[in-house]
Parts: structure tokens; sequence; C-alpha cells
């Protein structure tokens, strides 16, 4: 697979068409695909366009969008794409999570500490004011969304913004920026039997004996590209008669534009064999698009529904997608259709319905106190009603659910209910986001619950052994609670407490034996977990993230023997103190929190002793943790795959790490102390290393025996910073390079500088593969260029046998104001058959001023690549710019001092004239690009 993406990559920064490795064929799309190409290379740098794509649900908007973004986001500075926007802002904290997810696109960087939307609105501003970007904002549907994620202060020049949208009006107001239409009407006749037949047949032609039918089903869909490909995954590997059969339910009803495609989309549905996949459908379309898979999967097992094999079922029916971070995703247009299946089960009366999910009417079924035995899943937020209906503050009565026998999903966030919880009935999820109490309810039957939500609430402790949240001296253990056999909460596979912000401790675990996932993230006033989180044996996430507060760490975690995720960042873990439980004997009958501990000092290095030696993954990111801090030897960690320590003031890699015997995944992100890594473990796979410091230099050492590595965020490092990635890249001021080593290389000094000064930091020299390379202001070649030529490429036969080559290329204008754009260089031996392709590591560079920029590269090859009478032929992807080529002659008269300051880079392994089979396709020809360590990969 290395080899294909190093090719589609290739192809990309040509600008050649992509193969379909990459991105899906869009059949039917290629004008829009032309249009929106030929819009973002317009070439205007001066000001910043907005263009809009718009149309009818399931139109394609959104894929064309993907596609043309894939298609040229690496010729930009930075990019995003946010997906799915107006279904994503319903959600809690949504808009909050879309800007945190677009500044960390376009900046790389995190913000731990902001939660604010409007003052979000205002660093996002600032981003995008700095930073050329292109970003693609899907499925708009107000103003106040662009309002929000882009502000109102502008962009930076050449910044290309795009947006997807079912609302024509948002056209008129983005008029009020440089503003392009792209209208998506629908696919022609042609284009639809293709697309059907793509799916149906896995082919753009209908299989024999199909033609008829499938041209009658094609002009049923007019050109409706979501119809389209359901109904074709539905009738694939279906025989004629099974699709007449569907024609006929098709014509059954005289339908037109989008009621078309939704009677398309139920036939497909109703081609669903299992009643249980149809179930599942059902809930994930009323409750769980948007919410994890694995979350979504334990819910709905414990409701006997067989999830695993759903899920599958859906995907392959093209119902159900999965993100990128594990995310249930439906099209508005197949959720709404999901919705609508249940309306149907009772159109006037929602309370007989199996499933209520609308606001408004849960609201009613619940104050006139209409709920029946129908009901399985009940979803009400307040926060989504109008004010005028509310009339005031208003108090639900919980007997409005002692009807509801059957009910096994509840959500009700932003409600104020009153004390009395015995009508509940026997639920498996209980989400209450913002619940106002000061404790949860113990009379609240839980004995079948498996999910419990409390994010965002007031609940100043959970501890399910007391019935009020008072300090344990003055507690009263709730008496018929729950016996010895049967804990309270006996099926609880989740809880989740997150930003509660009044929540000082947690405890009671032995209430909670199946507890799989404890998840307390950001909750300010936490300074406690109980030492009786030993008792959930079967725990494998912990998140005690950003509670900054957490004094003490239970020492018991190190008993818990299948926790593989602990996150820990934010925690201040540098100053907290670690619970010595050695001596304390804790009793299932006993809340720990009511016994009387002593804190050891604090002691990072004994607490890392005690972690679960079933991790595999670890944060403690921004914990103020020092080299000091660790200790020498984490073998104990044998199972640990990966490691955060971003935002620590660490100068070097702890040495632990390269004591962790399976470490694959490493991120150091802005730990901006660091100036030298060496003695990375050789199991590692992904390693981050990023920061805005650029005052000083920063070397990366690699064990000559290491894989390759994936190195995350290192080009936006190397990019603008000081840098030696040893054996690989050097990047170093041109103030700085020896002289005898540029008289090597056939270069003079004189030539960078500039009005009687040398541009010290303003010009770098780089080293990759053997190549020297540099970029610089200067109008006209330097004399010791000879051969020249205008136009992208120079061919010549060798006189003499060469040992370098300097090519020298001027009048490149810079991609932005800042940013100057790399070309891709051929050299081609073509008497001996060989090929180099050189892309420098990074898309561009950034420059200093305005005006042109040359580039100027010596080739160092071996003794055998340029040899007397080889004909060479050198191309550039550029050509509107002149060439020139400079010899370097092997012909003895080298210095032994410059023969020595070559010797070092001579050295390295991956170079010209060294081991470059690693990057050789076909036979003959190296791509010289170090993609295999700069491709993203998402870490922790």
């Amino acid at each position: 697979m290395l080899i294909e993406e190093i090719v589609d990559e290739l192809y990309k920064r040509l600008g050649l068409p992509l193969g379909t490795t990459t991105l899906p064929q869009l059949i039917g799309m290629e004008y829009h695909i032309k249009h929106i190409s030929s819009w973002l290379k317009d070439g205007s740098k001066h000001t910043a366009d907005i263009l809009t794509i718009w149309g009818m649900g399931g139109i394609g908007k959104t894929s064309l969008a993907k596609y043309v973004y894939e298609l040229h986001r690496h010729t930009y500075t930075s990019y995003s794409f946010i997906e799915d926007i107006s279904k994503r802002c319903t959600g809690t904290h949504g808009l909050l999570k879309l800007q945190k997810q677009l500044y960390g696109d376009i900046s790389k960087r995190k913000l731990t500490r902001v939660h604010n939307v409007s003052e979000y609105t205002l660093i996002i501003c600032k981003a995008l004011a700095h930073e050329e970007v292109l970003v693609i904002l899907d499925d708009i549907d107000s103003y106040d969304q662009l309002d929000q994620l882009l502000g109102d202060k502008g962009f930076h020049p050449g910044s290309k913004i795009i947006i997807t949208t079912k609302d024509a009006s948002l056209i008129e107001r983005c008029a009020l920026f440089k503003h392009t239409e792209c209208i998506l009407e629908g696919l022609s006749v042609f284009n639809s039997l293709k697309l059907l037949c793509h799916h149906a047949f896995m082919c753009n032609y209908p299989g024999e004996g199909y033609e008829d039918v499938a041209k009658k089903l094609a002009r049923y869909c007019e050109g409706h590209p979501l119809a389209l490909e359901v109904l074709g995954k539905s009738l694939h590997k279906r025989d004629v008669a099974y699709w007449e059969e569907r024609i006929k339910g098709l014509k059954k009803e005289p339908l037109s534009g989008i009621d078309k495609a939704k009677r398309a989309l139920q036939l497909s549905f109703d081609s669903l064999s299992s009643e249980d996949d149809k179930e599942l459908f059902k809930h994930i379309a009323c409750f769980f698009v948007g919410e994890d898979r694995d979350l979504t999967e334990t819910i709905l097992e414990a409701c006997d529904i067989n999830t695993t094999s759903g899920i599958t079922n859906l995907m392959e029916k093209y119902f159900l997608r999965i993100r990128w971070n594990n995310e249930l995703w439906m099209h508005s247009l197949i959720q709404e259709m999901g919705r609508d299946l249940v309306r149907q089960e009772s159109l006037n009366k929602p309370w007989e319905r199996s499933r209520l999910w609308c606001h408004e009417e849960s609201f009613d079924v619940l104050k006139r106190k209409r709920g029946t035995q129908n009901i399985l899943g009940f979803a009400l937020d307040m926060r989504m009603l109008d004010k005028k209906k509310l009339r005031g503050s208003f108090e639900l009565k919980t007997e409005s659910f002692s009807q509801m026998d059957s009910l096994m999903l509840l959500q009700l966030n932003n409600v104020q209910l009153n004390e009395c919880f015995h009508n509940f009935p026997e639920l498996r999820w209980l989400c209450m986001h913002r619940f106002l109490s000061k404790s949860i309810h113990l009379d609240i039957p839980m004995e079948n619950l498996v999910v419990l939500d409390m994010s965002c609430s007031n609940i100043e402790s959970f501890d399910m052994s007391y019935s009020d949240p008072q300090p344990p001296a003055k507690k009263q253990k709730l008496v018929g609670s729950c016996s010895k056999e049967e804990p309270l909460l006996g099926s609880l596979k989740i809880l989740n407490l997150s930003f509660c912000e009044q929540l000082h401790s947690v405890g009671g675990f032995f209430e909670l034996p199946a507890l799989e996932k404890l998840i307390v993230r950001r909750c300010i006033s936490l300074t406690e977990v109980c030492e009786s989180v030993e008792q959930c044996v079967e725990l494998v996430h912990i998140d005690l993230s950003c509670c900054y507060k957490l004094k003490k760490l239970p020492i018991s975690l190190g008993k818990l023997q299948k926790v593989q995720t602990l996150l820990l960042n934010g925690c201040n873990l540098s100053e907290s103190a670690i619970l010595d439980s050695s001596d304390l004997s804790i009793s299932s009958q006993t809340s720990s929190s009511a016994i009387i501990r002593e804190a050891i000092p604090s002691d990072f290095k004994f607490f890392m002793t005690f972690l679960p030696s079933s991790l595999r993954i670890l944060s403690l990111a921004d914990n103020n943790l020092s080299n000091e801090s660790f200790p020498m030897d984490l073998s104990c960690l044998a199972m640990l795959e990966e490691l955060c320590l971003d935002y620590n003031p660490i100068v070097s890699l702890p040495n632990c790490v390269g004591t962790l015997p399976r470490i694959q995944k490493l991120s150091i992100d802005y730990c901006n102390d660091v100036r030298l890594v060496e003695h990375l473990p050789r199991t590692l796979r992904v390693f981050s290393m990023f920061t805005r410091d650029e005052s000083v230099t920063r070397k990366i050492k690699f064990d000559p025996e290491l894989p390759p590595l994936n190195l995350r965020e290192i080009p936006r490092l190397v990019s603008h910073s000081l840098l030696e990635i040893e054996g690989i890249i050097k990047i170093e001021p041109m103030a700085d390079v020896e002289e005898k080593l540029l008289h090597s290389l056939g270069w003079k000094k004189s030539d960078f500088i500039k009005e009687g000064r040398l541009e010290a930091h303003d010009i770098q020299m780089y080293y990759e593969f053997g190549i020297f390379s540099t970029i610089y202001k200067r109008k006209g070649m330097p004399e010791w260029i000879w051969r020249r030529s205008w136009g992208p490429s120079i061919s010549f036969f060798i006189s003499s046998s060469l040992r370098g080559l300097n090519l020298y290329c001027e009048n490149w204008p810079p991609l932005t104001n800042d940013s100057f754009s790399m070309s891709t260089i051929k050299i081609s031996n073509v008497t001996k058959k060989q090929t180099w392709i050189y892309k420098h590591f990074s898309g561009s560079i950034r420059v200093c001023g305005r005006g042109h920029f040359s580039w100027l590269s010596h080739w160092m090859f071996g003794p055998n690549e340029m040899k007397a009478g080889d004909h060479i032929i050198i191309e550039c992807d550029r050509h509107k710019m002149e060439c020139g080529v400079g010899f370097v002659y092997d012909d003895g008269s080298m210095e032994e001092e410059e023969e020595e300051v070559l010797s070092y880079y001579k050295s390295w392994n991956h170079i010209i004239g060294g081991d470059l089979s690693a990057f050789q396709y076909p036979i003959g020809e190296y791509f010289l690009y170090h993609y295999n360590f700069f491709s993203g990969s998402k870490l922790l």
C-alpha cells in the first residue's frame, strides 16, 4: 500500500488526475468538479472567496465538496472540513465542538481552557486572518452558524471557503463576500443509469436482461444520487422479477421530486430481511446519530438487539456509516425516513408510538400524563422548546412515566423533575444532562441500567452508598437500597459525569461491579476518587482529563487487571498526593470515603510504578511533569502502546520511554524545552513533536535499525524551525554553514549577501536524499550557472564525469504573501535508464517579504550515476520560469578539508548513490519524498 500511496501523492503534487485508490468515483459530477477546481486555482491572492454549493438533500453536495477538498487541500497552508454542521450543532456543546475542530485544523493547536462560543469565535477570526486556508463548512442551515464559525473580520488573502446548504437564502447573505454559486439539480438519465448500475452490478452498465428495468428505475429516481445509491445496493444480486416488483411498488403512489427519493429509500428499508435490523435502524435514527458506536452497541445490546451484525448489515445497505472518530452517521434523508416510519405508527397520537424524540411532542406527553406501554425510547431537552410555551419555570412530575412500562431508553436534558423517582420504569439508558439536584436519587430503578450519563449536572458527590452528598461523617447509609447480592447499579457498564463543575468526589464503586468505562472529564472541583475503584474489576477505560484540582489518585488502580486506557491530561499530577492504601483493608460493605487515609509525599515516580500493568493507552499531557518526575524504568507497563506527554516541561525524552517494550505511538507536542530526542524505542511507529518556539535548534536521532516512522506534525515543525532529523533531514541557517562546505558544492557565500550583509536566519539550507537546497531573493542567475533554458525542462550530454550538479530556478512567485510553493523536480539519466523525482519534504516554505524568489539545489551523486557521454533531462512542474544548470566535475580537485566536511553528509544511508530501495518505483525510478515519514495519523 505504501507504493500506491506514494504514487497517489505524486499525482496530487503534480496536479495530475488521481487514481481510484484515493478518491471515490463521482459519476455525473465532472462538470462541477472542473468548475470548482478552476475557482480554487484562479490565482486570486488579494481577496478571499466563498463558494456555495446549493441543492436539495441527498443531491451530492457533501460528496462533491469532499472530493474537491481531498483533491486540492495540499495546495493550502492549512485546511479543514467540518461535516454535517446542522445536525451536530443540536447536541450538547455541539457548536463548541465544531469550533474546536475548525481551530485545531487550521492552527494545529488545542485550547484546553476555552469553553465559550463567543470567545472561540474571536480566536478563530485571528487564526483565519493570518493563514491562507481552505475551509469546507458542510450543511449550514443558518447564518448564525456561519457567523459563529467564521466571524465577521475577514480572511487571509487567497483563502477559499466552500459552504454546502439546502437554504437558498444563505446565498444572498454570502454575497457580502466575493461569492460564487454552484447549484446541483440532479443527474442526467444517462448518469443516473450509470450510478444505479455501479451499485447494483458493480459496473457502469446493466447486466444482461436487466436493461429495461434498470432504465425504468433510473428514470423514477429523477437524478437523485442518494436514492440511486441506496436502491442500487438493495437490488444487488436480485433477479429481474424482484426488480419488476420493486418498480410496481414505486409506481403505486404518484410522487415527485424529493418524495420519490424518500419512497425509494423506504422500499430499500423494506428489503431488510431481519426485523431486528429494522428495529436497530429506527433506534439509531431516533436517538443515536452522532453518538459513539461502542456506546450505542452497549445500550442496544442490553435491549436484546443484535448490534454487531445489525450495524454491519445497515452499512452494507448504505443506511449507516461510521465516521473516523467512531461516530454513527446517517444522511439526513435516511434519518428522516427512519423517524417517519415511527410517526406512521400513530400519526395523531404521539404517545402511542414506540419512540418519542420530538421535544415538543415529548413535553406534551409528559405534561398531559399520556405515556403508554408502547414507548420504548423517550427524549426531551427543555432548551429546545419555545420559551413562550414554557411560560416560566415548569416542573414535570415523574408519575408521567408510570404508564411507560416498556421504556428502556430515556434522555431528559435540562429537565426539572420533582423528587419522587420510584415511578421510573426499568431503564437501560438514562441520560440527564444538566440535572439540577446536588445528588442522584437512589429510588430510581437502576438494576438493569447499563449507561448512566449525568454530564454538566449540579451533583456534588457520586457515591451510591449514601442518600445525600454530605461529608462522610454526616452521611447516612440508604437502608434497603440494595442487598449484598444485588448491587444498586449491578449492570452499569458506562458512567459519564463529565463537566459536573460542583462534583468533588466519586466513590461507592462496590455498587458498580460491572463498570467498564468511567468518564469524569473536566470536573473542575473534583479532589478525590475513592480507593474502592478496585472493586470495578471489569474497568477498561478511565478518563479523568482536566480535573486539575484532583489531589488524590488511588493506588488501588494498580490492582485493576483489565484497564486499557487511562487519560490523566491536565490533572496537575506533579502536585497531587498519592493515596497509600497498603495498610488499608477496604470492605465491600464500607465506603472507603469514610476511612481516614494518609497521603504519602507527592511522588509521581511512585505513582507510575503502581499503574495497571494492562494499560495500552496513557495520556499524561499538561501535568507540569519534568524529566525528574519519571522513574528510570517503566517495564512494568509491558502492554503500553500509546503514550501522550504533550505540554510538559521535559527537556528530552524521559529515559523510561525506552523501557516500554511495546510502545508504538508517542507524542510530545508543545514540549517547548525539548532540544534533543534520541534512543527512540525500536517498536515505535508514530512519533509526534510540534512547537511554535522557533528560536532554538532541535535534533532527532534515530537508531539505524529503527523501521520507518510516521512523524506526525514534523512537517509543520521543519517548515519554519531549525531542525535536524539525523539521516533524514537537516535544516540550518545559511549564516551557520561552513564556507568550505559551500565551496565543495560550487556555491559562493557572496551569492546570499544582500546590501552588504548575510540574511542570517532569513535563508536556510535544507539537506535530504543527498540534495542540498535553499530559497532566497535574487534577480539574475549566478555566473557559475552555465547551461540555461526558459521553460520547464533542460536536456544535455555530460562531457566529463560529475560528482555534483547544481540546478537553479528563478522567477517563482510565492504562493501567498509569506509562503513559497515548492516544485517537483525530475532528473533522468536516459543513458543509464535511471530517474530521480524529488519533492521537498514540505509542500511550501515560509519566506520573508514579497517579490520573486529563486531556488538553488545541489545534487550530490555517487561515482557511477553521472558519467561522460550520459544523456540527462531535467524537468520541472512549473512552466513560467527560467532554469539553469552548473556542473561540479569529479576531477580529483577537491581539497582534503572539503572532502572531510562532506563525509558526514555522505554517511547518510538514504541518499543518491546510497540505499534508495525503499523509494524505488518502478525499477530504476526513485520518488525522493519522505511521504512515509510525514503522512498524518491521529494519535491518542
